[in-house]
């Protein structure tokens, strides 16, 4: 929580006025840029009829390239980001390469099902992922399997996480001056303390319950014993889960992997790899296309991508009744941000009350908190929906804590993987004491107010808080703790008291939270919609998504709405060329 006072003035006391596109040059760039993005958008618009649907050919491979980013639900593939990362004003979220869990998962089981994928090949081990969606994809990979169809893994190296992935393949392959990464897990955090000394910033710390460790690197130099044995037990909950699959698979017994990650086999020449057990054979990457061969029996297979195979269009069903999947992801917020948006989401709530067709809806959480104020909103929101008679069926992805778990904590039915990390119901605050700096620069604050706490937020920043101020905003902050754990008991039909006995801002992985009742069942996103169907009696239905995906030509229109600083409209047409279809029109562009 940190109080920031909005009014700003000049150095001279005048207001700033703002920029204006007022030169010549300026009138040039925004003319050129127009023309360009027009041409572009006229490229994209005639392409879209052409490329809305892929057609499968015999004798393909999914390859399933693991590398990138991996979110809850897909984005546009971006082949350009190496060179938009060049370009002036782009930011660095346009080399961040997504990947789509929905796309992953959906692509598996379409392999599944159709005659003309032949197999599946995992190529690479360079998949940011957190272990819950890991497991998701691994668990669909072991589903795949039992078609009788094949896997297959190769990568240059592997990390933990996506070896954990790769053990469900058929046959493992390393290239001869790669490793496996398998040590073991570990948990770091930095600590700014004594930083904060050295500058004379003080964090002043709020907060509810004994685990909440969030706040820690503000006022400790080292993990609080709390802290130490809620993370030792989750880690220690997703390593036995990666050496019972990996085990399983392998045929290794857990005591055999424990003493893999004592050598720490990243350190092993690629041969110990093979020997050991963790892969099959030593293959060059460049030369995998040679067992590519021999799986698929030809050596005119196809190759399909996730994003294309994304494009190959299913079977639709015709059913009246809609069951809605509503994805929640990141960091929860009151107006702005690029995560869980709470006036957004409550925009979408409203969309999905106004549709009667919708029976059912299914939220996929996957956030490590926010603001509370803005998960309440979310929570009344959910009750909302309930009020309508429509079931609310919540799967938790790789994380569901602390305000996380407040959005999810009201659903009629809860599912979470078992390396979900959810729980972390607590709340804290923090607000920076700039008093020290203020003296070591020589910036003094002087000013009056009409009544004892006029100030409040200035004074507790710039001055630090007395003993009645620290009262007070105690207090607020207990008040957000009761009315979070109240929430809980009430969504999860126990005592408020039992709540807080597990509360206290600890952390539990999802197995453990089905233990203790604040989860109802281990499952996936397929396990959540069932169960969803179920509530609502359905006997055949269709899915609908939310959020809706934004429409790239309709973004272009609203560039320049209202939009005369010369910066701020070039940093928009920047950001929209950035996308990832508009990127490949200016390159075919270019090249023709």
């Amino acid at each position: 929580m940190i109080f920031v006072n909005n009014t700003q003035q000049t150095q001279d006391g005048q207001a700033r006025p703002r920029r204006r596109i007022g030169c010549l040059s300026g009138c040039l760039i925004f003319f050129a840029v127009y023309f360009i993005c027009s041409a572009i958008l006229g490229w994209i618009m005639g392409d879209a009829l052409s490329s809305s649907s892929v057609t499968l050919q015999d004798q393909t491979v999914y390859r399933l390239q693991m590398k990138g980013t991996l979110v809850e639900q897909a984005q546009e593939e971006n082949p350009f980001a190496g060179l938009i990362g060049q370009m002036p004003y782009v930011g660095s979220r346009a080399n961040q390469e997504t990947v789509g869990l929905d796309n992953i998962l959906s692509n598996i089981r379409l392999a599944k099902n159709d005659d003309k994928i032949l197999g599946i090949w995992l190529d690479g081990a360079e998949l940011s992922m957190a272990p819950a969606s890991a497991k998701a994809i691994r668990d669909a990979l072991v589903d795949f399997r039992k078609s009788g169809k094949w896997v297959l893994a190769s990568a240059k190296s592997y990390g933990q996480t996506n070896y954990y992935v790769a053990s469900a393949a058929d046959r493992i392959v390393l290239d001869p001056t790669g490793e496996v990464n398998w040590n073991g897990l570990s948990a770091q955090k930095m600590y700014f303390t004594r930083a904060l000394e050295k500058i004379g910033v003080e964090m002043q710390i709020l907060k509810v319950g004994t685990f909440k460790s969030a706040v820690e690197p503000y006022f400790r130099t080292s993990m609080s014993d709390a802290d130490r044995q809620q993370t030792m037990e989750f880690l220690g909950g997703i390593w036995d889960e990666y050496k019972t699959a990996v085990g399983a698979s392998r045929g290794l017994s857990a005591a055999q992997l424990d003493a893999l990650a004592d050598r720490y086999m990243g350190l092993q020449p690629a041969k110990d790899q093979v020997e050991a057990g963790l892969v099959d054979s030593l293959v060059y990457t460049q030369d995998v296309d040679s067992l590519l061969r021999v799986f698929t029996g030809t050596k005119d297979y196809h190759l399909i991508t996730t994003g294309k195979l994304a494009q190959v269009k299913r079977p639709e069903s015709k059913a009246k009744d809609k069951v809605a999947v509503l994805y929640l992801e990141g960091e929860i917020t009151d107006e702005e941000g690029d995560g869980i948006v709470g006036t957004e989401v409550i925009k979408t709530f409203k969309k999905i009350r106004k549709d009667e067709a919708i029976k059912a809806l299914v939220l996929r959480v996957n956030s490590p908190g926010g603001s509370a104020n803005a998960s309440e909103q979310i929570w009344r929101a959910v009750q909302k929906i309930k009020a309508d008679s429509i079931p609310v069926v919540v799967s938790m992805g790789d994380y569901a804590a602390s305000g996380g778990y407040y959005i999810s904590c009201g659903a009629d039915y809860i599912f979470a993987e078992p390396t979900t990390l959810t729980g972390s119901i607590g709340i804290f605050g923090t607000i920076p004491n700039v008093a020290k700096l203020r003296d070591k620069i020589g910036v003094d604050v002087d000013g009056i107010g009409t009544n004892k706490h006029s100030d409040l937020e200035g004074n507790i920043i710039y001055k630090g808080m007395n003993k009645e101020e620290q009262a007070l905003m105690q207090t607020m902050i207990e008040r957000g703790y009761d009315l979070f754990t109240s929430r809980c008991a009430e969504g999860r039909h126990v005592e408020q008291d039992y709540i807080k006995s597990i509360g206290e801002g600890r952390v539990w992985l999802g197995a453990k939270g089905k233990e203790i009742g604040i989860v109802d069942e281990l499952g996936n996103i397929d396990d959540a919609i069932a169960k969803a169907v179920e509530l609502a009696g359905l006997e055949t239905y269709r899915l609908t998504y939310y959020p809706e995906v934004a429409d790239p030509y309709q973004e272009l229109l609203k560039l320049f709405d209202n939009t005369t600083d010369e910066e701020k409209m070039i940093l928009k047409v920047k950001e929209f060329c950035s996308k990832p279809r508009v990127m490949a029109k200016m390159d075919e562009l270019i090249i023709k």
